[in-house]
């Protein structure tokens, strides 16, 4: 039997005050109203650039697909616009779960797509819409929206207004002639952007003109076209884009200097067989890979764009890094087959990378995209993958064109002398008094300020690993022994007493309270520093993060110009490691997780995908690491040092200001705030997660 507690009567001293916290202070957002609370969180608020880009995105992947061959954008006299394609049309029957029209549902739902499902009998096995929020969130931001869908004889009708529906959906026969404007199939949507959620409604005529006709070069074959319509006229704008000459054309229209060697241009793309030629391509599925078109200039600005699966990434990501890996992998083999690199000179990616124009198009069957816009790639595979497609063909073409491959060794050397010289100047200005480096530091190779790296390691056994699997020419290691001192209270004139602080002091080249307004007044000088980042790497359990606290303690406290200046970071090693077999198209994998909730997502995902759970025989098998010293160099390399693939969080002052922080951490770290800790752990105990 359950015993309730007696209803209380509300009096004039427990009536609701207007600022009063109760159950029904919580409130659910239902539908697409949590994109109308934040639109910032779900696309671009300066304009509707990319909630126009939603759908045109939908309609390229029809495209990709194989099912369509044009793509028509018109932008209207009433500020309105519309997107017409010829693909298979949204279905528009009745969902047999949602009972609800499908085209309803895609356009008010968030999280509904179809192209979730990237298995064989999937609607798309390559796509750039991943996530199932795009053109919902274009309904949200818009005044009005209207879809037409022609499909299997008919026509599909209906309107929205702030995202619900104002005119349900009605079916009527196709009328397929010149005018009835009806078509086969295909889809029309057109949107009224709302005012009240962007600071412009104006769309950018250049971005929307580059949008479209990079649609077009790398869909070969197929028309993209823009239509301006003109108040009061009926000669309206228009433009066509149809290239059939693909990267290489859009390339040399966009060059703003003539190339050095000819165009580097290629396309590969894995069969999926388990006969793959290549090694590099045994892991990944039929159609994956890339097309890519790359030039040399001795000067002008670099032309720079890649796209996966149609979608522009402004911002790169893995599909960039993979270029630039196969580019310098093939170039420095070429090098040092003709024995070309002067004595002294070391060669980075960056003197490779410096001077190419590219455009790489990428086919991933599941990106992982930054954020809901789409503008970096940060799927780890697709490093391996572009690498693995460029690599070998420009490898054979120097080797085949050995004068052009001496001109672009020329410049790739001549790149290289320039920054190590810029990087000399610097260090003759830092003096010749310069302490002798801690005998436990493992250095790096490189003088450049900008590439290299010190990596604060637990342990002597992870630092082992981390110095075998680091990169050596801008990588440097130094183990700590046990747990730094709390260096809160520790006076300036005593804090060399200890030795790990001592040699990350030496270390870094930059001595404790020469920082400005925190320490003393004194003028904050840097000019000693001998590392751009200064990374904090601890085990990632209870004791990692203790380590971690301690380190930050100390830099905050006596180097609080690293932190002004952004030169300190914390690296995220894995918690876990999924051992998942084989399942459908996708071979056996290790996944690495961060933390117990990435943990739940990787292994719902594997589910999704059809991978048995244990205590099946081919199930998946999940790993604890208990501390960076558990992981040989190629996984420490893979998950936490390769700038790549890692994960980085860079620290710096919050919005509490600089007093707000020290009197936390006076707090937390103070040896006479016992009872101050003992309260605080009182009030918030039962939100700290124990890790066991």
């Amino acid at each position: 039997m359950v015993t309730r507690p007696p209803a209380r009567t509300p009096t004039a001293a427990s009536s609701v005050s207007p600022n009063s916290y109760g159950e029904s202070s919580i409130r659910v957002l239902k539908g697409l109203e949590p994109v109308k609370q934040r639109p910032g969180m779900y696309t671009r608020t300066d304009n509707p650039l990319h909630i126009v880009q939603e759908v045109i995105d939908n309609a390229a992947d029809e495209a990709l697909a194989g099912h369509g061959k044009r793509i028509d954008v018109t932008l209207h006299a009433d500020g309105s616009v519309s997107v017409h394609d010829d693909g298979r049309g949204i279905p528009f029957g009745m969902h047999p779960e949602e009972l609800r029209p499908v085209v309803e549902i895609v356009f008010t739902q968030l999280h509904a797509g179809g192209k979730f499902d990237k298995g064989s009998g999937g609607a798309y096995s390559f796509s750039g819409g991943l996530h199932g929020v795009g053109v919902s969130v274009t309904n949200a931001l818009s005044k009005r929206l209207e879809v037409a869908v022609f499909r299997e004889g008919q026509v599909a009708q209906l309107a929205f207004a702030g995202g619900d529906v104002i005119e349900p959906l009605t079916l009527r026969k196709a009328v397929l002639s010149a005018s009835s404007g009806d078509r086969k199939s295909g889809t029309t949507v057109r949107a009224w952007p709302d005012a009240k959620y962007f600071e412009s409604v104006d769309l950018p005529r250049a971005d929307m003109t580059h949008l479209l006709r990079s649609k077009a070069v790398l869909m070969p074959g197929a028309s993209v076209s823009l239509t301006i319509e003109k108040t009061g006229r009926t000669d309206h704008e228009t433009q066509t884009w149809l290239y059939q000459g693909g990267l290489r054309d859009y390339l040399m229209q966009t060059l703003s200097a003539d190339p050095l060697i000819p165009l580097f241009e290629g396309a590969f793309h894995a069969d999926g067989s388990e006969s793959e030629s290549s090694a590099n391509f045994a892991n990944f599925a039929k159609g994956e890979g890339a097309t890519w078109c790359v030039a040399f200039t001795e000067d002008g600005t670099p032309v720079r764009e890649s796209y996966v699966n149609l979608i522009p990434t402004i911002n790169g990501g893995t599909h960039e890094s993979g270029l630039k890996d196969g580019l310098f992998g093939a170039i420095k083999n070429f090098i040092d087959l003709h024995s070309l690199l002067p004595k002294g000179v070391k060669l980075m990616p960056d003197d490779v990378f410096s001077r190419a124009s590219f455009v790489l198009s990428a086919k991933v069957l599941d990106p992982q995209f930054q954020g809901q816009i789409k503008e970096r790639l940060n799927s780890r595979d697709a490093l391996r993958l572009v690498s693995g497609c460029v690599k070998p063909p420009l490898e054979l073409w120097l080797n085949q064109h050995v004068d052009y491959g001496k001109k672009l060794a020329e410049l790739v050397i001549k790149q290289a002398q320039t920054r190590q010289r810029a990087s000399q100047k610097v260090e003759k200005r830092k003096g010749s008094g310069v302490a002798v480096l801690p005998g436990k530091l493992t250095d790096c190779e490189s003088r450049d300020l900008l590439h290299n790296e010190l990596f604060l390691v637990e342990g002597d056994s992870a630092g082992g690993s981390a110095k075998m699997g680091r990169n050596k020419e801008t990588q440097a290691i130094l183990p700590l022994r046990g747990k730094v001192l709390n260096s809160w209270e520790v006076e300036r004139d005593r804090l060399f007493a200890n030795n790990e602080i001592h040699d990350i002091a030496v270390a870094i080249g930059v001595d404790p309270h020469g920082a400005g307004p925190y320490a003393d007044g004194h003028t904050p000088d840097l000019s000693g520093l001998r590392y751009g980042k200064v990374c904090i790497l601890s085990d990632a359990d209870v004791d990692g993060s203790h380590i971690q606290v301690l380190l930050l303690t100390l830099f905050f406290r006596h180097f609080p110009k690293l932190i002004e200046a952004g030169h300190l970071y914390i690296a995220k090693p894995p918690l876990f490691r999924i051992d998942a077999p084989a399942r459908g198209k996708k071979p056996a994998a290790k996944i690495y997780a961060l933390d117990e909730g990435e943990l739940t997502a990787t292994l719902d995902r594997l589910r999704k995908e059809g991978c048995r759970e244990p205590p099946h025989h081919s199930a998946w098998s999940i790993s604890r690491f208990k501390g960076l010293g558990e992981m040989n160099a190629e996984q420490l390399w893979d998950t936490t040092l390769n700038p790549e693939t890692r994960r980085l969080l860079p620290i710096a002052f919050g919005d509490l200001g600089f007093a707000a922080t020290v009197e936390s951490l006076t707090k937390l770290m103070g040896k006479g705030e016992a009872q101050a800790r003992r309260d605080l752990m009182e009030l918030h105990g039962d939100e700290v997660d124990v890790d066991v």
